[in-house]
């Protein structure tokens, strides 16, 4: 799923988890050997069974510190794409897991005040000014990201941005 320029318009559903949620939880182990699809499945079955059945395009996750701690699997990012997850706001994340978000189109806020957020609250996301507003009105400030990364997220990953910077179709 990629952003629009500001989906202020958009209410987001949250889903919330806690701290330390590492990649073995995201795409987990055992169900490596199969494609992207099969893994997005399994996603998130450990701490949130129901989420990779019930999560709906544009729903964002909100956790605690240290999201996407553990391997460098490309995977752990590429699944929530391809559930359709708008975007992770939480205080931290790993640094490869980070890159590897932004590499697949995958949106992170870095939001102290995350975890005023509640389970299944419609919140805004202003990707213009990097907050996030909660469905009090409630304006949460996110870290700066550097423009080409948010460019990248646009374009539904590095792989779309490179074949648009070159005249080719991208890829949904």
């Amino acid at each position: 799923m990629t952003i629009v320029a500001n989906s202020s318009q958009a209410t987001h559903r949250v889903w919330k988890l806690g701290a330390d949620i590492d990649t073995d939880v995201l795409a987990p182990g055992h169900a490596m050997k199969h494609g992207i699809d099969k893994i997005a499945s399994y996603c998130l079955e450990s701490v949130r069974p129901e989420f990779a059945t019930q999560v709906q395009p544009g729903d964002v996750i909100v956790a605690g510190p240290n999201f996407g701690i553990g391997s460098s699997r490309e995977q752990a990012a590429a699944v929530l794409v391809r559930l359709g997850v708008a975007a992770v706001i939480a205080p931290s994340f790993s640094g490869l897991y980070f890159r590897n978000a932004f590499n697949v189109g995958l949106l992170l806020l870095t939001c102290p005040e995350a975890g005023v957020l509640q389970e299944a609250e419609r919140i805004t996301l202003d990707t213009n000014n990097l907050a996030v507003i909660s469905s009090t009105g409630k304006r949460l400030t996110c870290e700066p990201i550097p423009a080409f990364l948010l460019d990248m997220v646009r374009s539904g990953g590095l792989m779309n941005q490179l074949r648009i910077r070159f005249g080719k179709e991208p890829v949904q």
